[in-house]
């Protein structure tokens, strides 16, 4: 910063004020020293920063070892949320999703002196360890549900699944099949129960569900079963993957989709466009949970505040070619 200054021709507070963004400096003396920052690859060093502030300037995010889908693009969009806040990222990543796990991830973080934490928490065994958290360490949960007890963002699954179920239902379906996710997951809680509340606004029959583990192979497994009920017309699978097997299960069987059964999936990943058909399927916007969450604890951290309240994002249907109207078989 000495080196910065004497190259300017100011002092080195002027060269803090200007590196801050601090209003009471001329914007010719600031073009100045930007300059002079530029031809010395000046760098501020982060921690000597955080000394000063009291902050290190890098969050703390808490997740699990998974290749799912959606948890993955949960943790990449926090990170580009993080990034463009200026803030550093800290992950600890937990073998098991279970409550003693989460308090010593966490733990681990507050040691590092991250300023706050974000928690990937979808399994109900994890949620439950955040009412124990360190209550003098901000902290925001992603996907642990409404009843969390910290600040929260999460896609409304609730709303995810009635947009796919009364999709079914207005092209003519009589009811809608559900293949579920595993127990233990909340958005599989959730899932299951939009599903059967739009089934039953509707006056529509509730079939039994048949259980899925969110992999391609459980769906593929799940076709034969599905396959041999002659009044199965439409299967809303609660993830894209199942969906994915189903596909492949019916085909197998010689079912056509949609001509004799439609299926809807859930997450859009990028490969349901290249399926065979196409999928109709619900879109979750995983950049703007993370956009959400970091907006969230930044709130939390940089004001002091009380805790804000919980924020969703509403997910939308993307209708491709794997729904259509009822076919009688």
């Amino acid at each position: 910063m000495i080196d910065v200054a004497k190259l300017a021709g100011v002092s080195h507070q002027t060269v803090s004020r200007v590196l801050n963004n601090s209003p009471q400096v001329r914007q010719e003396t600031r073009e100045r020293v930007l300059r002079a920052v530029e031809e010395l690859g000046y760098r501020p060093n982060a921690m000597a920063r955080g000394l000063v502030s009291r902050r290190s300037k890098v969050l703390g995010v808490v997740t699990f070892d998974t290749v799912l889908y959606g948890p993955a693009s949960m943790l990449l969009g926090i990170e580009r949320a993080a990034r463009a806040a200026h803030y550093g990222v800290s992950i600890v990543t937990l073998q098991r999703a279970d409550r003693a796990e989460v308090l010593e991830a966490v733990d681990t973080l507050a040691n590092q002196g991250v300023d706050g934490v974000i928690i990937i928490a979808p399994l109900m065994i994890a949620a439950a360890a955040l009412h124990n958290l360190p209550a003098t360490l901000p902290a925001v949960a992603v996907e642990a549900g409404q009843d969390a007890g910290l600040p929260s963002a999460s896609v409304d699954q609730l709303e995810g699944a009635r947009l796919a179920v009364q999709h079914l239902l207005d092209l003519g379906h009589e009811t809608v099949w559900h293949l579920s996710g595993p127990n233990g997951w909340l958005e599989s809680r959730d899932r299951v129960e939009g599903w059967r509340r739009t089934l039953e606004a509707a006056g529509a029959p509730v079939p039994p569900i048949i259980a899925g583990d969110w992999s391609a192979r459980s769906g593929y497994a799940a076709g034969p079963v599905l396959a041999a009920q002659p009044n199965v017309t439409a299967v809303f699978a609660a993830n894209d993957q199942m969906a994915l097997g189903l596909l492949r299960g019916f085909a197998e069987r010689g079912l056509r989709v949609p001509e004799d059964i439609s299926v809807v999936g859930f997450d859009d990943i990028p490969e349901a466009a290249y399926l065979s058909p196409p999928l109709t399927t619900v879109r979750q916007d995983f950049d703007e949970v993370g956009r959400r969450s970091m907006e969230l604890l930044l709130r939390f951290v940089e004001s002091d505040s009380a805790a804000p309240p919980p924020t969703q994002v509403i997910p939308a249907l993307v209708i491709r070619d794997s729904s259509g109207p009822p076919r009688l078989r």
